[in-house]
């Protein structure tokens, strides 16, 4: 046996993941763990399907090894903490990270670029919406919480690309 070097802390993220089908969702929590994220939230949205719920407390165990095999792929010293699904409003509150961003395909939200501006980046919370998008509740509650409304771009993106492309732009923000 010869030792691995593990890679860097980096920045610590809270991932608040909508519930989506499952091999999606499940594939969203292996690369979140991949790109170093800490602790993932599934949030019961409007928009998810309905049926996800009541399958979750079978999937709970099967998800834990999913995280425990990406971190090792990963070399991460942290599995990352994997909370029971929440509804949107508690999911919100629970995120106390000093920046908090909520992945919007509305026209109205500010670029990714304009939010982040030239801030270095130690410690975030993140929120993805199902497909369809967040509702304007949801959105009026993400807000309440302290959530900037941001976009990644003029294109819609699946939740899964959506994942993979803020953690490493928020991974380079931190480097």
């Amino acid at each position: 046996v010869e030792p691995i070097p593990v890679g860097a802390a980096g920045i610590e993220v809270t991932l608040l993941l909508s519930l989506i089908k499952f091999p999606r969702f499940e594939w969203c929590l292996e690369k979140a763990t991949e790109l170093g994220v800490r602790e993932i939230i599934p949030i019961l949205a409007e928009r998810s399907e309905k049926g996800l719920a009541g399958g979750v407390a079978k999937r709970m165990a099967r998800w834990r090894k999913i995280l425990l095999e990406a971190a090792e792929q990963s070399r991460q010293l942290c599995i990352p903490q994997l909370a029971q699904p929440e509804d949107v409003a508690n999911a919100f509150r629970r995120a106390t990270r000093p920046l908090r961003l909520l992945l919007s395909e509305s026209p109205a939200a500010s670029p990714l670029k304009e939010v982040l501006g030239g801030r270095e980046i130690k410690s975030a919370a993140v929120a993805i919406g199902p497909e369809g998008g967040w509702t304007e509740r949801e959105v009026s509650l993400a807000r309440q919480a302290g959530f900037l409304e941001a976009s990644l771009g003029p294109r819609i993106l699946r939740t899964e690309t959506a994942v993979i492309a803020i953690l490493a732009i928020l991974g380079f923000h931190a480097t």
